[in-house]
C-alpha cells in the first residue's frame, strides 16, 4: 500500500519529512469526501486548513451572476486553505471534489503552531503560496492575451504534464472534467470549449469520449498554445 509520504510529491506535502507528517497527522483528523462534496466553500468563515492525502479537487469563485470560475485543480500532497488561516479571513473560493478524496483537516490554530515549531515548513509554505499566487497571475493574462482555442490548448497541456499517462505515442489525461468544468477553467462558454475541442479532433490532436480526454500530438497541442 503507498505510504503518505510516497503520495505527497511536488507542493508542500513533498518536503515534509516522515516524523514532521506524524506530528501534523496527530494535530488534525483524517475524513473522506465523495465525488462532488464541497470541502470548503467561499464567503464561509475560516477555522481549519486541509491537506489532500488521495483525490483531486477544484478550487472555484462564482461570478454574481452564478457562473463557476475554476481557479486551479489541486491534488494528494496539496495544501489548501492556508491563506484564511495565515489572515483569518473568510474563504475566498470553493472546493469541491473531483474525485472521492481522503484528507486531513487541521484547526488553523493547531497548523500555525506546527509551522512555529518547523520554520523550515513555514519557509516552504510561503514558496508554495508564491507559487499559486504566480500561477494565478499568468492565468489572467491568458484571459487577454489568448483566445479560446489557444487556452483550452494551455489546460490540455497542464492536464497532460500534471496528469498524463502515456499509451505509446499518445496521453491519456487521468483527470476526469467536464466541458463545463474546462470552461470555467478557461474563462469561456461551454459552446466556445466544444467548438475548439471539435477543431483539434478535427486536425488529429485529440480524441474525446465522455468526461475523457487522450491527446494524440502534444507538439500540436504546444504550437496552438502560443
Amino acid at each position: 500500500m503507498t505510504s503518505v509520504g510516497q503520495l505527497l510529491m511536488d507542493n508542500f506535502g513533498s518536503a515534509v519529512a516522515p516524523k514532521e507528517m506524524d506530528d501534523l497527522i496527530s494535530r488534525g483528523v483524517k475524513r473522506n469526501f465523495r465525488r462532488g462534496a464541497f470541502l470548503m466553500t467561499e464567503g464561509e468563515a475560516s477555522d481549519h486548513v486541509i491537506l489532500l492525502l488521495s483525490g483531486r479537487a477544484k478550487i472555484s469563485s462564482y461570478t454574481a451572476d452564478g457562473k463557476e470560475v475554476v481557479l486551479a485543480v489541486r491534488g494528494p500532497g496539496d495544501l489548501l486553505g492556508e491563506f484564511s488561516a495565515i489572515d483569518g479571513q473568510s474563504r475566498s473560493a470553493t472546493v469541491s471534489a473531483l474525485e472521492p478524496i481522503e484528507a486531513l483537516i487541521v484547526p488553523s490554530e493547531r497548523f500555525i503552531a506546527f509551522l512555529a515549531e518547523h520554520g523550515r515548513l513555514a519557509i516552504l509554505l510561503l514558496q508554495t503560496m508564491t507559487r499559486k499566487l504566480r500561477d494565478a497571475d499568468r492565468k489572467r493574462v491568458e484571459f487577454g492575451a489568448y483566445d479560446t482555442p489557444g487556452r483550452v490548448a494551455r489546460r490540455l497541456l497542464e492536464l497532460v504534464d500534471r496528469y498524463g499517462e502515456s499509451e505509446g505515442d499518445n496521453v491519456r489525461i487521468t483527470l476526469s472534467l467536464t466541458q463545463d468544468e474546462l470552461a470555467g477553467w478557461t474563462g469561456s462558454s461551454r459552446e466556445a470549449v466544444s467548438k475548439a475541442l471539435r477543431e483539434f479532433r478535427d486536425r488529429g490532436w485529440v480524441t474525446t469520449g465522455r468526461r475523457s480526454i487522450i491527446v494524440l500530438d502534444v507538439d500540436a497541442l504546444r504550437a496552438r498554445s502560443l
